[in-house]
């Protein structure tokens, strides 16, 4: 497994839980030795129980050393990050190529190399290219992989999968990966095997889908707060139509983490390299990251058109819960929004904290919860945590300096907060 990030962790745990013997690569030596003592570089639930079992059964292993681990390996996976390439809508692609090199001069006998890194389309026919002029003699197979994990969720998703592409026209490279999937057999998962572009595509496609799901409801919200309905019921409505479904139609803040914002971003740049346009899609990307902006607005609004010389507290740094993921997180476009309207701004997340320090210099990082509300004249509720669901609202009343709440995850009911004596503000409800 070529990188030890989000997805080439999980997913090396979740193959060695199956009793396969994984490998796990990346060039970040403090990186391998956090991973070696038992310290995971990124929060998400059971995988640091998940990578200790499986490192004390002997399955699971870690270096820096790409040449030894690809050597007797039947299948490489890639997944190291696709970044969108700074001052451009278009995919960083160089470590994936600087990773399909470096496997290159290490085959020894047939390997499949899959790609289970987000790329564009076109891109396993390159990483073959590469593969090929490097060593003309070698015996592989490239094929697409790609993965649907969500953040939070992560093992559940890679032993509970939905579906599982695959896109190869190789007989051997088939054989070799329903081999490796074949534990999951038994959750009867769906395989589908479709040419690589065509699994290259799907998982933007589908992305850019559920993206379109998340900004679509946003803008329902807003037509909601005009008319005086309720987002929610409206959700609830369409959501019973089997056509439509329920899942992703939650207002919020706006979408963000590592995937939705860079997919739609190099979607929209490979339709337009393909001379097909996407105008959905750009309209989602651009909808988005409007949303994120005037969401700061919000809390401007519930504190009389200023935040200047308050002090503000926000709940929630990560894109969502259960995870420690700041990457195009709706709440730093707000704390930063907040900042630069003057306010003195105090911030709490269960898990982010480290990471959104240096992204936020000026705010002030709090214990907890209450903490953080203290001589508040309004708090934000950003991030969906469970632990924000059950707050102390007495505790809260008296921590604040004004009975102010903006709750940007519709988490409280309007009548509750109004019935404790909160000016309680939500999205796209009366």
């Amino acid at each position: 497994m070529i990188g030890s990030g989000y997805v080439g962790l999980v997913s090396g745990a979740c193959f060695a839980d199956f009793g396969h013997v994984v490998t796990c690569v990346d060039n970040d030596e403090a990186r391998i030795g956090d991973l070696e003592a038992g310290r995971m570089p990124i929060y998400e639930p059971g995988l640091q129980e998940l990578v200790a079992s499986n490192r004390a059964e002997g399955r699971l292993a870690f270096t820096k050393d790409l040449a030894a681990a690809v050597k007797n390996a039947e299948v490489v996976f890639i997944a190291v990050g696709t970044p969108t390439l700074e001052g451009s809508r278009e995919a960083d692609l160089h470590y994936v190529y600087a990773a399909a090199e470096e496997i290159a001069a290490a085959i020894t006998s047939f390997t499949v190399v899959v790609n289970k890194s987000t790329v564009p389309v076109g891109t396993g026919d390159e990483v073959e290219k590469i593969i090929r002029a490097r060593r003309p003699d070698a015996e592989f197979a490239v094929v697409s992989n790609p993965e649907f994990l969500r953040e939070g969720a992560a093992i559940y998703d890679f032993k509970h999968p939905d579906r599982i592409i695959v896109g190869t026209d190789d007989p051997q490279a088939h054989v070799v990966m329903h081999e490796a999937y074949r534990p999951l057999y038994l959750n009867a998962a769906p395989f589908l095997f479709t040419a690589r572009r065509t699994a290259e595509l799907i998982k933007y496609a589908a992305n850019a889908f559920l993206a379109t799901k998340v900004a679509f409801i946003n803008e329902i919200a807003d037509i909601c707060e005009k008319a005086g309905a309720d987002v929610q019921d409206v959700a609830r409505g369409m959501g019973l139509d089997n056509r439509i479904g329920r899942k992703f139609l939650n207002a919020g803040p706006g979408f963000g983490g590592s995937c939705f914002p860079k997919d739609t971003l190099a979607l929209v740049h490979t339709a337009r390299t393909l001379g097909a346009p996407t105008g959905i899609v750009e309209a989602v990307e651009t909808g988005n990251r409007e949303r994120k902006r005037r969401m700061a607005g919000k809390v401007l609004e519930a504190c009389g058109g200023s935040v200047a010389g308050k002090t503000i507290a926000m709940l929630g740094l990560s894109f969502k819960q259960n995870t420690d993921d700041v990457r195009d997180a709706a709440a730093i476009d707000i704390a930063r929004g907040l900042l630069a309207e003057g306010a003195d701004l105090r911030v709490y997340d269960p898990q982010s904290m480290e990471k959104a320090r240096p992204l936020i210099p000026g705010a002030t990082f709090c214990p907890n919860a209450y903490d953080c509300a203290q001589g508040a004249s309004a708090l934000a509720i950003v991030t969906e945590w469970d632990a924000f669901r059950a707050l102390d609202l007495e505790r809260l009343k008296e921590a604040l300096a004004e009975p102010v709440i903006v709750d940007l995850r519709n988490i409280y009911s309007p009548a509750e907060m109004r019935r404790r004596g909160f000016r309680y503000t939500s999205v796209g409800r009366p």
